[in-house]
C-alpha cells in the first residue's frame, strides 16, 4: 500500500519529472526543478520526507517503494519524461530506471555511489539505458582534486571537456590587482583571460571594461588552463600543486580523492574512527597512510602532522565537525583548508566563516542534473554541455553547443543586443580557446559559456534581449 500526499497543481510548461528518493540530493532537486517550472513528483519510504517536501513545494508526494510498477503508474510513469533514482540504495536506483524504462517512455538518471561499480558505470549506462549515472562522492572528489593541484584558487570549474577553467581567488593585500581597472589589466597584464564575475561584500557584479579591482574582491575569471596559471604567476599568486594532504574520514569521497591524488604523486594520509574500514582503505590504498583514531582529537592532529601538512580536507558525514575541523586548521597550521557540506541549514553563517574552500556534493549531482533536464526542454538550435552554480548560488555559469545556425551566429559579438548582467566568457571551436572580444562571433559547431546573474537559461538565444 502506499499513500499520497497532492497539492492543489498549478498548470506549468515544464517536464513531468519524478524524482525517486527524498534525502539531500533528492530536496535539492525537487526546489530546483520547482523554481525552474517543471511537474514534480517525489516518492519515497518515509512519509515524513515526502510529507516534508509537498509542505514546502508544489509537488505529488507518494510514500512507497519507487521501483514498484504500482507506485510508478500512480505517480504517472507512462506519461513522464524523465525519472531520476536518488534513493541510498544503488541497486534500487538502478532497478527503479529499469522498471520506469520498460514501463514508461522516458529518461533514466540513476545515483550510482558504491566504488564497486565504478569501473563498470559505462556498461551499465549503455545496457540499461539510461541517461546518466551520477556519482556525488566521485564528483565531490574530482572538484576537491582539481583545487589542490591549484591551491591559490577557492574553486576550479572546468569546460570544453577541461580545456578551459574558471577560477575563483580572493585578491590578496597590497596585490598588483588592487586599483587595475580590467581595461588596462587586458592590456598589460593578460590579455587571454576574461574576469567573469567579482564579489565586493554583499555585492555580485558581472564587470565591464571600466571595472576596478581592489584587494580583498573575489574574482572569478575564465582562461585556458595553462593560461589561467600563467596569469596567477604573473600577479605574484603561487600556482603549484599541494605535495601531500591530511584527510579526516575514509568514507567514500575520501576514497576516490585518495586515489587520484596517489596516481598523481601526491602524499596522502587518512585518519578514521572504524578500525574494519581502517583495513579496507590499507588494502584499496596501498600508497596512502591510514591511522585509526579520532580524527577530532587535537592531540591526534598534531600528532600526525596537522601543522605542517600542506592541505587538510576533512571529509566526515558531520558538517559541524568538518566546520570545526577546518577553522582549527586554519589557527593552528598555513594549509589550503577544503571544506566538505553536505547539508545548508545555518548558510548564512556558513559564508560568514573563514572555511577555505567549500565543496558541496548535493549540489553539484543536482547541477549536472539540471544542466540536463535543460537541454530536454531547449530548442534544436543549442544544447547545454555543463552548468555551475556560482557564488553561492547567485550566478550561473553554463556552457552552450551552438548546433546550428541561429539569431546568434555569424555576427560579431558587438552587434548582438544581449540582455544585461551578462558575459560571453569563452568560445571553444574545435579545440581553440578564445577569450572574445566585440569583433569575435559565434559560429554553428562552437560551444560557448556564459555568465549571468538571470537563471533557467534553457538554450542559448535567451542571452538575447
Amino acid at each position: 500500500m502506499f499513500e499520497k500526499f497532492r497539492k492543489s497543481k498549478t498548470a506549468k510548461q515544464g517536464l513531468s519529472i519524478i524524482i525517486v528518493g527524498c534525502g539531500k540530493v533528492g530536496a535539492t532537486l525537487a526546489e530546483q526543478l520547482c523554481k525552474e517550472g517543471h511537474d514534480i513528483a517525489v516518492v519515497d519510504k518515509n512519509p515524513a520526507r515526502v510529507q516534508a517536501l509537498t509542505d514546502l513545494y508544489d509537488v505529488m508526494g507518494l510514500v512507497g517503494n519507487g521501483a514498484s510498477y504500482n507506485v510508478q503508474i500512480e505517480a504517472g510513469i507512462e506519461k513522464a519524461d524523465l525519472i531520476i533514482s536518488v534513493t541510498d540504495s544503488d541497486e534500487l536506483n538502478l532497478l527503479t530506471c529499469t522498471v520506469a524504462k520498460r514501463v514508461g517512455n522516458c529518461a533514466a538518471i540513476a545515483r550510482v555511489r558504491n566504488p564497486d561499480y565504478s569501473e563498470e558505470v559505462s556498461y551499465l549506462q549503455e545496457r540499461l539505458e539510461l541517461a546518466m549515472i551520477i556519482n556525488p562522492e566521485r564528483e565531490a572528489a574530482n572538484e576537491i582534486a582539481r583545487i589542490l593541484y591549484l591551491p591559490a584558487a577557492l574553486s576550479v570549474n572546468p569546460f570544453a571537456r577541461g580545456q578551459a577553467e574558471m577560477v575563483r581567488i580572493k585578491i590578496p593585500e597590497g596585490n598588483v590587482l588592487n586599483g587595475q581597472s580590467l581595461a588596462v589589466l587586458g592590456r598589460n597584464i593578460a590579455r587571454d583571460i576574461l574576469v567573469c564575475a567579482v564579489e565586493r561584500g554583499e555585492k555580485v557584479l558581472i564587470p565591464d571594461g571600466n571595472f576596478e579591482l581592489y584587494s580583498g574582491d573575489v574574482v572569478s575569471f575564465i582562461a585556458s588552463a595553462k593560461e589561467a596559471t600563467e596569469f596567477l604567476e604573473k600577479i605574484g599568486i603561487e600556482t603549484g600543486r599541494v605535495s601531500d594532504v591530511l584527510m579526516i574520514g575514509g568514507g567514500k569521497s575520501s576514497y576516490y580523492l585518495a586515489k587520484q591524488l596517489l596516481d598523481v604523486g601526491i602524499g596522502v594520509k587518512i585518519i578514521e574512527s572504524r578500525k574494519e574500514r581502517c583495513e579496507e582503505l590499507s588494502v584499496l590504498l596501498p600508497k596512502a597512510v591510514i591511522i585509526n583514531g579520532d580524527g577530532t582529537k587535537e592531540e591526534l592532529l598534531k600528532e600526525e602532522g596537522i601543522e605542517e601538512t600542506e592541505a587538510f580536507v576533512p571529509l566526515t558525514g558531520i558538517d559541524e565537525e568538518n566546520i570545526l575541523l577546518t577553522l582549527h586548521a586554519r589557527e593552528v597550521s598555513d594549509a589550503k583548508v577544503i571544506t566538505k557540506i553536505n547539508r545548508i541549514t545555518f548558510h548564512n553563517v556558513i559564508s560568514h566563516l573563514e572555511l577555505g574552500s567549500v565543496v558541496y556534493p548535493k549540489y553539484i549531482t543536482a547541477e549536472a542534473i539540471i544542466a540536463y533536464v535543460r537541454a530536454l526542454t531547449a530548442s534544436l538550435n543549442s544544447n547545454i554541455e555543463t552548468l555551475y552554480h556560482i557564488i553561492d548560488h547567485r550566478a550561473e555559469a553554463i556552457e552552450f553547443r551552438v548546433t546550428k545556425e541561429s539569431a546568434l551566429t555569424g555576427k560579431t559579438l558587438r552587434e548582438l543586443s544581449l540582455k544585461e548582467n551578462l558575459l560571453i566568457a569563452c568560445i571553444n571551436r574545435n579545440g581553440l580557446i578564445i577569450i572574445p572580444g566585440g569583433e569575435d562571433c559565434i559560429l554553428p559547431g562552437d560551444t560557448v559559456v556564459i555568465v549571468t546573474t538571470h537563471t533557467g537559461f534553457n538554450d542559448i538565444e535567451d542571452i538575447l534581449r
